[in-house]
């Protein structure tokens, strides 16, 4: 009981902060109106962009589709222009809080990092938060979820317990192979790496490593989508050429990785189709 309070009140104060970053949204950067041929059009640009700032805070909230996500990086893009630091703060406070709890859609702030931040910027920032956030699920769940964890899935826990242990002497190898060819979701592996005795070194190390091609990925996606004006250019031949490019860069490591556990992991399981290999002898 006492675990579950513990673990109430930090979501409770973390939700609590968000909030208020949230709402003490700065005002945005002015644009100077362009020249035109009356008046009134210069005050329709003007109560255009008083309503985008005003509408700023009911537009902050976690996006669900690329929809919501071309439109939350326009807002942060515009308000980066003047307040960096906000931006910056509010968006590693938002990544930081998915990852820590285990909450789904970390792939749709990955491709807002390519976006907002650009393709170098924003890889260096996705991999650092991944790897900072799920260092903080981990010891949330040491320190507040070890019992319940077990308790609700205890076949899995067990499981991935056998495979650690199976692999103890390259077990740094083995997590990065799980997170290039994941047998388990990368939520539950955080929230289970302190119960099966991973050390937390390793573990910081595999998730920075191992997420990196995935992030990879999801930025340069962020970084297409925001140059990508209709689906002519999204088609073009230098379009093109990049996602093969991305692809290659990504498939490299996976295809190392894999090529080693071939020979030194003990895995029991295809993880392309899932089907137990294991077999006793006749």
């Amino acid at each position: 009981m006492r675990s579950l309070v513990g673990l109430a009140a930090v979501v409770t104060a973390a939700s609590l902060y968000l909030y208020c970053l949230s709402l003490y949204l700065p005002a945005g950067p002015r644009r100077r109106p362009q020249p035109g041929p009356e008046a009134g059009d210069v005050e329709g640009r003007e109560s255009e962009q008083s309503s985008v700032t005003s509408d700023g805070f009911g537009r902050l909230k976690f996006p669900s589709d690329l929809e919501e996500l071309r439109e939350l990086a326009e807002l942060l893009q515009f308000y980066k222009t003047e307040h960096t630091g906000y931006v910056l703060l509010l968006f590693c406070s938002a990544y930081l809080y998915k990852q820590s709890f285990a909450i789904p859609g970390s792939s749709f702030l990955n491709i807002l990092a390519g976006a907002i931040f650009g393709p170098y910027e924003g890889l260096l920032l996705a991999c650092v938060l991944t790897t900072v956030g799920s260092t903080m699920c981990f010891l949330l769940s040491q320190s507040f979820g070890k019992r319940y964890i077990v308790n609700f899935f205890p076949d899995k826990v067990s499981m991935l317990q056998k495979k650690v242990e199976d692999n103890r002497d390259c077990l740094f190898f083995f997590l990065l192979f799980l997170r290039f060819f994941p047998m388990t979701p990368n939520w539950f592996l955080n929230m289970s790496a302190p119960i099966v005795n991973i050390p937390i070194t390793f573990f910081f190390c595999s998730v920075f490593i191992g997420l990196l091609p995935y992030n990879f990925i999801c930025v340069q996606t962020g970084v297409m989508l925001s140059e990508v004006s209709s689906l002519d250019d999204l088609f073009s031949w230098e379009r093109l050429l990049q996602l093969l490019a991305i692809a290659c860069v990504a498939l490299v490591p996976s295809a190392l990785i894999r090529r080693f556990s071939q020979k030194r992991l003990k895995l029991g399981v295809q993880p392309q189709n899932g089907v137990d290999t294991d077999r006793k002898s006749q």
